[in-house]
């Protein structure tokens, strides 16, 4: 990869390119030639940049709608490309989610899958052409960036440039933040990703060990990993859990049954079960947390390509991923006061020290999360990305 300022010459060049190249024109994606452009468009913004890693292109054709995703069975979209002359410099997905509008009683449109150059002209155009398309549906607000909602990946990084996003978390170019400022969005939500070296995680602050401790002896809490033998349903169990543990969270909307089949399925072969844990209370199952090793080590190197040999290599290279991003605990209302949470990841850590693990990252984390906030900073952990969620009017 290009050194940083060999990165930001290559960028600069790039985008005086783009601004050059022609008369400017923002079409809705139609055919499959427009789909590839669309796909390339975050190759081609985000070239050379030492700290980007390519999503899993294969997956990436899928949430974009081009091929069946089941959230898409409850939500509508709008792809749209900006060119100028024949170049794309520009994409973004405009989303109606039924299922978001429902819970909440609003007309809320979402925006997501933005990428462009540093081009302002090129942006407020792809941005109008989103806003249009949403007033159509009847939405009166927006939202965003959503990939494509609170359940996949989300946000848009402003802070934490320097290194790279772990597995199926958002990275984005510095300046995208002054384009979505100019684009009349405000924010409405951080998300914050922790970073801790294994030592740290190993020695627990008192405290947190006395709750983990009185916790488990009070609920008779026991907690195991995955059962290979009965991995399917136990990953069903996770997502089932996630769906009922986040009924009140902020913008949480519950994952279909659909979409629990398609998780559990993608999940499958990327799990690694000592990685993993379910608290259960009288052999009923309260709790439920997984890390999730950073596949980004390898996903770099394989350009993000599952074939012919990209599977095989992402597969066989687990062993050699040191970095596990703690992506969820998450206990039923019932018990979320009482620890629980915290017994479930205790049980994950000695197997995650076997395992090779040096550092683990917490993420996300909403802002408006205080209590899972405070717990990770009494633990030691540092914050050390930000993403940003804006809202809009339509009006």
């Amino acid at each position: 990869m290009l050194p940083i300022t060999g990165y930001e010459k290559e960028k600069d060049t790039m985008n005086e390119r783009a601004r050059l190249e022609g008369p400017l024109t923002c079409d809705g994606v139609a055919s499959r030639r427009d789909q590839k452009e669309f796909l390339q468009v975050e190759r081609e913004v985000n070239r050379g940049n030492p700290h980007w890693v390519p999503p899993i292109w294969s997956e990436r054709r899928k949430i974009v709608g081009f091929k069946h995703h089941p959230f898409y069975d409850d939500a509508d979209r709008q792809a749209f490309i900006a060119r100028r002359g024949s170049r794309p410099v520009g994409r973004i997905l405009a989303i109606v989610n039924h299922g978001h509008n429902r819970r909440y009683e609003e007309q809320r449109g979402f925006v997501g899958f933005f990428e462009c150059f540093d081009d302002r002209e090129a942006a407020a155009m792809l941005f109008d052409h989103a806003f249009d398309w949403l007033r159509q549906q009847g939405m009166t607000d927006v939202r965003g960036p959503v990939h494509p909602s609170l359940n996949y990946e989300v946000g848009l990084l402003v802070d934490g440039f320097d290194s790279p996003p772990t597995f199926l978390i958002p990275y984005n170019p510095e300046y995208y933040e002054k384009l979505y400022q100019e684009s009349g969005f405000e924010k409405t939500q951080d998300l914050f990703s922790y970073e801790a070296h294994i030592d740290i995680i190993k020695d627990l602050d008192p405290k947190l060990k006395f709750v983990i401790d009185e916790a488990t002896r009070r609920f008779k809490v026991n907690c195991r990993p995955l059962d290979r033998k009965h991995f399917k349903k136990d990953v069903r169990t996770f997502l089932e859990i996630y769906n009922r543990s986040l009924e009140k969270t902020w913008g949480y909307v519950p994952m279909s049954e659909a979409e629990i089949a398609e998780q559990s399925a993608g999940l499958k072969h990327l799990i690694v079960p000592e990685l993993t844990s379910i608290a259960e209370i009288d052999g009923e199952p309260v709790g439920a947390g997984f890390g999730l090793l950073d596949y980004n080590q390898i996903i770099s190197k394989i350009d993000g390509r599952l074939f012919p040999f990209g599977w095989l290599r992402l597969l066989t290279g687990k062993r050699k991923i040191d970095r596990l991003r703690l992506i969820s605990t998450n206990v039923l209302p019932k018990y979320q006061k009482w620890g629980i949470g915290l017994v479930t990841l205790s049980r994950i850590l000695p197997d995650a020290v076997d395992f090779g693990i040096q550092v683990g990252e917490f993420s996300w984390v909403l802002e408006s999360n205080k209590l899972s906030r405070g717990t990770i900073e009494r633990g030691g952990a540092t914050r050390v990305k930000t993403h940003r969620l804006y809202d809009r009017s339509l009006d």
